[in-house]
């Protein structure tokens, strides 16, 4: 089995380092077979980023604090836990963010697109789903769209969604919403294409965030998956992704 291995630099890796490398083949991560990774979720998600592209499955390695999304490390037999793993693809978000000044930005997102006031007045955003206008305006601190994969991450920590990774579904789930009082989001099917349009952005400016991606003064954001990009996940058998997610629904 041929191996790309990256590590974080948060810590030392060299014991694990050395575990692997006398288990595995190491290969760059364009000639691997499995893209293996030793950190955090963070760290786990920056390497989907930079080599999602290559279509390679990726193995995370908790090495980290809370390894939502890797498996448990172990020194015994590494090359059998990576063939026995189950897999599970992904598709991340697009965002394509355009500034007061016209700039047009685009980026990916595996866990959530954000759009959250800079300056010290409530945001006011109108929404939009397929070129439908369905809320005339948002007041609040902001708004955000979650992947299932996500939804157990910011999106739960602003009274979000957990959703299933199968549920073909995304979460809209507000930031401290002033109006509609009472609105706590939306669940809308994942071929959704969501517009959020920003009143009086020079006011009440706001920035947009995908995953490590910030623009700032935006106008207007736009928001769909990305099914042109997919990333193959393994993990242990008898902990899935979705194990995990069904868990945290249990959990208080």
């Amino acid at each position: 089995m041929k191996v790309a291995i990256l590590a974080s630099e948060k810590r030392d890796h060299s014991v694990e380092l050395a575990d692997l490398r006398r288990q595995l083949t190491e290969v760059s991560p364009q000639e691997a077979d499995v893209i293996v990774t030793l950190g955090g979720d963070g760290f786990l998600l920056r390497i989907l980023h930079q080599y999602v592209h290559l279509n390679k499955p990726f193995y995370g390695l908790n090495r980290g604090t809370h390894g939502f999304l890797l498996n448990a490390y172990s020194p015994k037999d590494i090359a059998g836990a990576i063939r026995d793993a189950e897999g599970k693809t992904i598709h991340p978000l697009r965002m394509t963010a355009t500034a007061e000044d016209g700039k047009v930005t685009e980026a990916i997102a595996f866990n959530e697109v954000t759009l959250v006031r800079t300056g010290v007045q409530a945001a006011k955003i109108k929404i939009s789903i397929d070129d439908k206008m369905h809320l005339e305006q948002l007041v609040g601190d902001g708004v955000l769209v979650s992947t299932p994969m996500g939804s157990t991450a910011y999106n739960l920590s602003a009274h979000g969604p957990i959703l299933p990774l199968n549920a073909g579904l995304l979460a809209m789930t507000p930031i401290c919403p002033f109006r509609p009082r009472r609105w706590d989001g939306a669940l809308l099917p994942d071929a959704s294409r969501i517009t959020f349009d920003v009143d009086d952005p020079d006011r009440r400016p706001v920035h947009a965030i995908a995953d490590f991606t910030s623009v700032e003064q935006v106008k207007k954001l736009d928001v769909a998956l990305d099914r042109n990009l997919s990333a193959h996940l393994l993990f242990a058998p008898g902990f899935s992704l979705d194990d995990r997610i069904r868990d945290e629904q249990f959990k208080f």
